[in-house]
């Protein structure tokens, strides 16, 4: 077995694999946030939809979107690794006793949370890139240039009650699902300092509470303007 396969498979390994997959996806959330804020420009979904054929077209987004898909694969096969693993390993008594005055209740249902956000992303890109890619999508011209009114989609979906309390619900797992992954990534990765571990912590509680909120706003406020 190589050196690559032993690292892996070892749990340091696997936290590690974990780490960097979260912080890439950390990142991404902040990209796909700056996207979908031009959601709400008044502009009847011009700057979205020029946005939206710009990221399906450019052969740099495509991969990192494969990339993404993959690091996403990756992030939720080796949580599961990770979890059962955990579960062996822990005594009940030592469960019940420990983990509740040491840790938070995100820490201590990362898997809960993980799972619940899963649904969201499956149900998520079916509503959105499937159709996208392979529904039958209105047209509208900017200009004398088509492009796909993917705003209308989006226009559509949130004008459901039922989507938008789900979307506005996942976004609050989402929020502690950061609360706790944002700094303990950076941990793992022994980016941990007496001086600097503040500042981070402190950082993850901004961001795993603005980001989710500024997605959650989006189909808020479409859904009231429709």
């Amino acid at each position: 077995m190589s050196w690559v396969s032993k690292t892996l498979n070892s749990t340091l390994g696997r936290k590690v694999l974990m780490a960097l997959t979260g912080l890439f996806l950390i990142l991404f959330l902040v990209v796909h946030l700056a996207g979908n804020l031009q959601l709400l420009i008044p502009d009847g979904g011009e700057a979205f939809n020029k946005y939206a054929a710009t990221m399906a077209n450019n052969p740099f987004i495509k991969v990192v979107s494969i990339g993404n898909f993959a690091f996403i694969l990756i992030h939720v096969i080796y949580s599961i690794i990770l979890s059962r693993h955990n579960k062996k390993s822990r005594p009940v008594g030592y469960s019940i006793t420990k983990a509740s005055s040491n840790s938070t209740w995100a820490s201590r249902n990362m898997g809960i949370l993980g799972t619940f956000l899963l649904i969201f992303i499956l149900v998520h890109l079916k509503g959105f890139y499937y159709e996208v890619k392979f529904g039958s999508i209105p047209m509208t011209t900017y200009e004398g240039v088509e492009f796909k009114d993917v705003f209308a989609i989006v226009s559509a979906a949130y004008s459901n009650v039922l989507y938008v309390a789900f979307y506005v619900l996942s976004m609050g797992f989402l929020a502690f699902h950061l609360s706790h992954g944002f700094a303990s990534a950076f941990q793992t990765l022994g980016l941990n300092h007496v001086k600097y571990s503040p500042l981070i912590r402190k950082v993850g509680l901004v961001f795993s509470i603005l980001i989710p909120a500024l997605f959650a706003l989006i189909p808020l406020v479409m859904f009231f303007q429709n």
